[in-house]
């Protein structure tokens, strides 16, 4: 078996060091070609460029995943879609292994890598990027953008994310945000898209969410205030949120979203841009391998 291995270094605080050890167990069993990334994009591109490879496997956080399935579905990686996609998951969350359940200890995700079975999975697609996990609009992108721009994730890690969401809180004045999809037609300030059900490792805004089902789940919540928001996240905590008034929850296979003010979107962890955007579903996507004794039915 030809395996190829997208590695990115950076990703959390052990990626580097777990290189040799996971070039070392896969080459076990099979003929190893390692590509590792040294900025933002080179997955991607490793991606698009492959071919030959009996298996493509991504060591890193949810980023490096969400560029290599960009890159299957490029132009020139189309063909490859096929291709069984394993991933050994080094980042800061991992949200995608914990919605999958996939193992976090390297040894045991190279195993499940190199022995387990491919399932389909459909992806959500904004603008034409896909995304595996879910895509944030509002709130929850400008605290990304915060991150990046101030280049603390690297220093701090989710602590980045915690400081960054209180110093975008304290100048909360959001615009109206439009969402549109065939079925209806609403408005809110944070709205939050899920292929699967995980959020922030942790949480789930969208429980109902499957990543084997070609259909998206939206979460629009229209309260406008810092205090409204609060109360949301403490909701999304307590997992009450569904049930407040100012909370609308469906499902659809597309939507447009816009606002007349300027609103930030990110994906699978990762920033975008702004609205507005096209968003659908791309059924079957991905031949992922992912434990088969997990939550998941087997389609």
């Amino acid at each position: 078996m030809n395996a190829s291995l997208i590695v990115n270094p950076a990703a959390g605080n052990k990626a580097y060091r777990s290189i040799y050890h996971i070039e070392t167990l896969i080459r076990k069993k099979a003929s190893l070609t390692t590509f590792i990334t040294q900025k933002k994009g080179d997955a991607f591109q490793f991606a698009k460029d492959l071919s030959g490879s009996d298996l493509i496997i991504v060591a890193g956080g949810d980023g490096t995943f969400n560029e290599v399935i960009n890159g299957l579905h490029s132009s020139s990686g189309g063909s490859r879609h096929d291709v069984p996609l394993a991933f050994i998951p080094l980042g800061t969350t991992n949200v995608l292994a914990k919605e999958l359940r996939i193992p976090e200890r390297v040894d045991k995700a190279v195993e499940l890598a190199l022995t387990g079975t491919p399932r389909k999975i459909s992806l959500g697609r904004i603008n034409g990027w896909c995304f595996a996990s879910m895509a944030g609009i509002g709130f929850d992108a400008e605290t990304v953008l915060r991150v990046k721009n101030n280049l603390v994730k690297k220093i701090s890690g989710k602590a980045a994310h915690v400081t960054a969401g209180l110093r975008v809180l304290s100048s909360y004045d959001p615009p109206l945000i439009r969402i549109k999809s065939s079925e209806k037609e609403f408005s809110g300030y944070t709205v939050v898209i899920g292929n699967n059900s995980n959020y922030g490792g942790y949480f789930s805004v969208t429980p109902d969410a499957s990543i084997t089902e070609p259909l998206l789940d939206v979460c629009v919540y229209s309260g406008r205030t810092r205090k409204d928001l609060l109360r949301f996240i403490l909701g999304v905590i307590r997992e009450r949120h569904l049930h407040f008034s100012d909370v609308v929850y469906f499902k659809t296979t597309a939507l447009d979203v816009s606002s007349s003010g300027t609103v930030h979107v990110q994906v699978d962890g990762d920033y975008l841009g702004t609205l507005p955007v096209k968003v659908d579903v791309v059924k079957d996507a991905v031949n992922l391998i992912w434990p088969s004794d997990n939550h998941y039915p087997v389609l």
